[in-house]
């Protein structure tokens, strides 16, 4: 059975944020850049507009720019009240309240889907998932990939994981992974064995705390290379 549309929740971040999540200083936005399951996230089409050099990868690319902001009008309210029933699981400090959370992520997916059709035409947004890439090989000095690995334990298995870690590293000389905690705010189970393992085969991966932390204990990344 395929990717369907509506089993997705598309919820996007814009620059500053993976900016802050990822860790990424002045002189690395200038590398060439994966963002790997980036839905409907604004980071593209921000450093696209800068000058900089994005590709964007995730399933929800196959569709349209009309499909896709009728599932996000679709979604949007339930996601919001899901925020306002949990409220307690985030840090109210940059972002004051559910309804100001709604609005940064309502603007950046917005700028998102006014750029989807140019981005795809210029092959910026390509139709792809783990743990098999289109790339080739070390095609990417960074790749980054946000709140899909780790956050969704439940439905991926730790084999899932480190596969899609290793296919990360195989198009990227580095891959950085934020958050380390699932959508409960609880630490990944995958995390520590995923972890052995990348080390036994000759990674070296750090965690790294990070200047964005909005779910609870949500501040940390996994920096991982291979030499």
């Amino acid at each position: 059975m395929g990717f369907k549309l509506e089993t997705v929740i598309p919820w996007g971040r814009s620059l500053d944020e993976y900016v802050r999540m990822f860790d990424l200083q002045p002189d690395e936005l200038r590398l060439t850049l994966l963002d790997c399951a980036g839905g409907p996230a604004s980071f593209n089409a921000e450093m696209t507009r800068q000058g900089y050099n994005v590709i964007s990868c995730d399933p929800i690319y196959q569709f349209s720019a009309t499909d896709i902001k009728r599932r996000i009008q679709e979604v949007y309210p339930r996601v919001i009240d899901g925020v306002k029933a949990n409220r307690d699981n985030y840090l109210w400090q940059t972002i004051g309240s559910p309804e100001e959370l709604g609005e940064i992520r309502l603007s950046a997916m917005e700028e998102f889907i006014d750029d989807l059709s140019m981005g795809i035409e210029q092959e910026r947004y390509i139709n792809a998932e783990l743990p098999g890439l289109p790339f080739t090989t070390h095609q990417f000095s960074l790749a980054v990939c946000s709140h899909f690995l780790f956050s969704y334990s439940d439905l991926f298995s730790q084999a899932f994981h480190l596969l899609s870690i290793q296919e990360l590293c195989r198009v990227a000389n580095e891959v950085r992974i934020f958050p380390l905690v699932d959508i409960s705010g609880d630490v990944s189970p995958h995390v520590s064995p995923v972890i052995r393992e990348l080390n036994a085969q000759g990674y070296n991966v750090e965690i790294k705390q990070v200047a964005y932390e909005f779910q609870q204990g949500g501040n940390q990344m996994l920096q991982i290379r291979k030499f």
